[in-house]
């Protein structure tokens, strides 16, 4: 079965709001190979319009720019929106119910990584337990304000999660990569 992997950059306060800061070229970097070892995102209405059409765009007016190529490769883009109507491109597929159960099939469907991140959509993953692992990029600052990481999630019981593995950036970025037990 596929694995549902969830990555965020956050800031030390729980900020994940992008436009509050910006991710450095390590960051970049961890969230290229991410991008690598997927073949489809996975995002709700707010995710899906931050990242298409931009990265596809950046794709194609520098070829040089190793995570725009990376996210220009994924092949299914799945998105879950009450109030989106109509695809950017041909490779998305838009629900509107049924997250539990589309989740599930595209787990069992041959394949790489099932790469999620926002906040809204994640919150609802993780609280129907489909997430498998949590990738957070913690960066050193305050901003003090803006959308928290896990915002509004509903858990009937809380998510036991095991630390699987821990990686420092030179600019002092730490990667905390949790696992569901």
């Amino acid at each position: 079965m596929r694995k549902l992997i969830f990555a965020i950059n956050t800031t030390l306060d729980g900020c994940v709001d992008h436009t509050k800061f910006h991710p450095d070229e390590d960051t970049f970097a961890y969230f290229t190979q991410l991008t690598r070892d997927a073949d489809t995102f996975l995002y709700g209405r707010k995710t899906y319009q931050l990242m298409i059409p931009y990265w596809p765009d950046a794709a194609k007016e520098d070829p040089s720019d190793e995570f725009a190529q990376a996210f220009d490769a994924v092949e299914k883009i799945v998105v879950f929106s009450q109030s989106l109507n109509s695809a950017e491109d041909e490779k998305t597929t838009i629900f509107s119910t049924g997250l539990h159960e589309e989740v599930l099939k595209l787990k069992q469907e041959p394949g790489k990584n099932i790469f999620t991140g926002g906040v809204n959509l994640a919150s609802q993953l993780a609280a129907l337990g489909l997430i498998d692992e949590y990738h957070l990029v913690v960066l050193p600052i305050i901003v003090g304000e803006g959308i928290r990481l896990f915002e509004g999630i509903n858990l009937e019981e809380k998510l036991q999660l095991k630390l699987a593995e821990s990686t420092v950036f030179k600019s002092g970025a730490v990667v905390l990569r949790y696992v569901k037990q």
